[in-house]
């Protein structure tokens, strides 16, 4: 890849644009919704989630966050116990009492989300008038919202896009001007992204969602053009449009080429000159080629198949395969939204193999004849394939690293390049590995 030149957002083939797509259906292993607590509470620094759920839904949420120290986490769980499912008691009485308790407790809370588990939405618990209920009392000084964590029918990382739709209703309305960067990212990463669109001179405001704090909430409207960060966020993108805002369509900012796409589409949208991108990204790129070049070595001709867990699959399998040179056997996702990734696909390989949706034991026999250098898979699979002589890498891992921006391309490539380091070191003093 050169680095030194502007990469243009549509390649002269179509890649996968129009690939056909192996839709599944059955057996499925992946976190709930309510595992995108565990960032949304770190970035939205004056909210409080408060679950609805079973003991379970509190053990999940502290086993996934670990142990808080130094600082009270701004998460809980009002559990649901046998009363409550018996119909024994008013659950809306209930969380009233706990709610209220909670807010004299903690008086920085500013956004307090109701989040629904499988549990209270199978006993029909209806948190949607009870955030409106406990907002009209408490408002101005907190505002209660409402979204569903529950994973009975959704992958994990739909929780951070249900948290953000809930809040574009509250949004004041606004006709100026506007970029609206859209997805929970690192702090450090919204920063350096905000510093790049920041030196493009776009005759626009820039803002965030989520924004760090409550009173720092973003308006929307006609004037609002808007960046998906993240590839997850249907449900948000259909709510800013609903507002009137309008997305930018882009590939996402992952590995040079799609960061270097992203940053081209803000400046495309708001009539910037791809000079000035050239111009202001030049340096960014150049580092990030040179840090990349020894990862290549290990990554080229290394063959991937991704199972599906959090829909980042092919915006990294996409930054894999055309800047490190890997091959893609599979890249399968929890469900495609074509539309926000048409310039994803776009940029795919010819003849990648796509897959939408689970079922576990069709893709495992798939993964096991197709006999993988990295399988990236979930939790529950990773032990068991790696028993079986399969190198793999936690899917998980790839939502809780910062991985989007020109500085951190490196970063993700070394998520891959660390297996393969594992594997070579083991191998000497074991024959089955060895001979895998």
């Amino acid at each position: 890849m050169n680095a030194a030149s502007v990469i243009p957002l549509h390649p002269a083939s179509a890649g996968c644009s129009t690939a056909p797509v192996l839709r599944e259906r059955g057996q499925h292993e992946v976190f709930c919704g309510l595992t995108g607590i565990v960032w949304l509470h770190r970035k939205i620094q004056d909210a409080f989630f408060l679950v609805v759920g079973s003991r379970t839904c509190a053990h999940l949420i502290q086993s996934a966050a670990g142990v808080m120290i130094f600082a009270e986490p701004r998460f809980a769980t009002a559990i649901l116990d046998e009363r409550d499912l018996a119909g024994l008691a008013d659950a809306n009485d209930e969380l009233d009492r706990v709610v209220a308790r909670l807010l004299e407790r903690r008086p920085d809370i500013k956004t307090l989300f109701l989040v629904g588990s499988c549990p209270s939405e199978v006993i029909k618990l209806d948190l949607h008038r009870a955030a409106e209920r406990l907002s009209a009392q408490f408002l101005p000084r907190v505002r209660v919202l409402n979204y569903s964590g529950s994973g009975i029918e959704t992958t994990f990382t739909q929780g951070e896009d249900a948290c953000l739709a809930s809040l574009v209703p509250v949004m004041a309305a606004t006709a100026e001007p506007q970029l609206l960067v859209v997805g929970a990212l690192p702090d450090i990463v919204e920063d350096q992204l905000a510093r790049l669109l920041g030196q493009l001179g776009l005759p626009a405001r820039i803002g965030f969602l989520p924004a760090r704090r409550s009173d720092a909430l973003p308006a929307v409207g006609p004037g609002t053009r808007f960046l998906l960060a993240q590839p997850f966020l249907g449900d948000t993108a259909r709510a800013l449009e609903s507002r009137g805002a309008q997305r930018v369509g882009a590939p996402f900012p992952i590995g040079v080429e799609g960061t270097t796409g992203w940053l081209q589409a803000a400046a495309r949208a708001f009539g910037v000159d791809a000079a000035v991108v050239e111009r202001v990204t030049a340096s960014a790129r150049e580092r990030a080629a040179v840090a990349l070049t020894r990862l290549r070595e290990s990554l080229a001709g290394q063959r991937l198949f991704f199972f599906p867990d959090s829909q980042l699959e092919i915006p990294i399998a996409r930054f894999l395969s055309r800047e490190l040179g890997a091959e893609l056997l599979e890249v399968g996702t929890p469900f495609l939204h074509r539309e926000l990734m048409a310039e994803e696909l776009a940029l795919l390989p010819a003849g990648t193999r796509l897959s939408e949706g689970q079922h576990v034991e069709q893709q495992l026999d798939r993964c096991r004849a197709d006999r993988p250098d990295i399988t990236v898979c979930g939790l529950g699979l990773a032990n068991p394939l790696e028993a079986e002589g399969l190198t793999t890498k936690w899917a998980i891992e790839l939502v809780f690293t910062p991985i989007h921006g020109y500085e951190q391309a490196a970063d993700l490539a070394e998520l891959f390049a660390r297996p393969l380091r594992r594997r070579a070191l083991l191998a000497p003093s074991n024959p089955t590995r060895a001979a895998a």
